[in-house]
């Protein structure tokens, strides 16, 4: 096992994804870890306890997911880069939690890997049902980023992802993984540190007289300043102005939450990541993300051997979703057909898209094991009429 002076690991392993998630947050300068067991995210967390003293971060068990939630923020604002892990019904319990780190604008990561639900459901077993409750879970209006890998290698490549992205927007950044991602070993190979690319944090240039904590930069994104470094700032879940005290009233409501929403809208296009293949002149598109979408590839070769023009569009960044992509090719195509491990939620936001001007076709399931690639395979058949 090689390893850097820093502790972070080198060359290539067999890793499965929760022990690449693992690397990758080290990787990204992860340094504190707050989480509570759950299945089938815990092996993030114990790789990360057992690693972390080597590069001089912490890990702490809290008393339940509400704790882990809230801890990371505070670490975040003590200058540190910080990540939870969890599940569905651990998911649901952080949902508060996520729309204050999106109100203090808090770099932070959320690792789901998700499980067959509602409630406890299916601990050990995957499922794609959590993808919604990443866009909406929480109250208010605003915008988030959520990443799907689907394979080890890209959990490790996607949580570095994940801490760039949200020390680049200050805002939380959830890795929406799934059992079957996190549970499977496969070759993973880590660069030397110099060769990964990692986002520093934000810090202002200004002097403590002069800095405000909610002033945004050009991009919408107000630089930030760690506690304990001599500035003098207040940050709060109300409503706030740009010195972070609060301010009860609609313009600045108007001023503050518009800007949280435009930093992401204004920015999707240097967010949004999708996989293409042989999407000119098809007559069926798949669109997928995850596991879902290693399953719906045999599915597209099966169709192809049978003449049917086949393309495919992986998700890889699902929120902010490619609206402006999916428009453009409902002009184009004859149909999408979208596998998804639920009873339907991508699937809508690509039917909206769309606009009646491409059917949409669905493949639920429910979770528990992957689609039969079959099903898959007759959908796209039936759509292609």
């Amino acid at each position: 096992m090689k390893a850097d002076p820093k502790g972070v690991l080198t060359g290539s392993h067999y890793l499965d994804g929760d022990h690449a998630c693992c690397e990758g947050a080290l990787a990204a300068g992860c340094r504190f870890v707050a989480g509570y067991p759950i299945t089938p995210s815990t092996e993030v967390v114990e790789r990360f306890s057992a690693r972390i003293p080597r590069v001089g971060g912490i890990f702490i068990q809290m008393e339940d997911e509400l704790s882990s939630s809230i801890a990371i923020l505070g670490a975040s604002w003590a200058g540190v880069k910080s990540m939870t892990v969890t599940s569905g019904p651990g998911f649901s319990l952080m949902m508060e939690h996520i729309g204050l780190a999106v109100m203090l604008e808090t770099p932070c990561v959320y690792v789901d890997v998700q499980r067959g639900g509602p409630s406890t459901g299916l601990p050990t077993l995957p499922s794609q049902a959590d993808m919604m409750q990443a866009r909406w879970g929480s109250h208010g209006d605003y915008e988030v980023i959520a990443i799907s890998p689907s394979s080890p290698q890209e959990c490790f490549d996607m949580t570095i992802d994940a801490f760039n992205l949200s020390e680049q927007y200050r805002t939380p950044v959830f890795l929406m993984m799934d059992e079957c991602v996190g549970h499977m070993t496969e070759k993973v190979v880590i660069p030397p540190a110099d060769k990964i690319e990692v986002t520093p944090r934000r810090y202002t240039k200004l002097p403590p007289g002069k800095y405000l904590p909610y002033k945004p930069d050009r991009d919408l994104v107000p630089p930030i300043v760690k506690a304990g470094d001599g500035y003098r700032f207040h940050v709060t879940g109300l409503t706030h102005n740009e010195k972070g005290y609060p301010v009860m009233s609609a313009d600045c409501q108007e001023t503050l939450v518009h800007r949280l929403v435009d930093k992401i809208r204004v920015n999707a296009k240097k967010i949004i990541r999708y996989e293409e293949e042989k999407i000119n002149g098809a007559d069926v598109i798949v669109v997928s993300y995850g596991i879902t979408a290693r399953v719906a590839q045999q599915a597209i070769e099966l169709a192809r051997k049978d003449g049917v023009k086949v393309g495919s569009l992986r998700l890889v960044v699902v929120w902010p979703f490619p609206e402006k992509r999916i428009r453009e090719l409902a002009g184009k195509t004859k149909a999408f057909v979208v596998p998804e491990m639920n009873y339907g939620q991508i699937v809508f936001e690509v039917e909206r898209c769309a606009a009646g001007r491409a059917a949409t076709f669905l493949v639920p399931h429910g979770g528990g094991t992957t689609h039969n690639p079959e099903d898959i395979y007759k959908k796209i058949m039936e759509a292609a009429g």
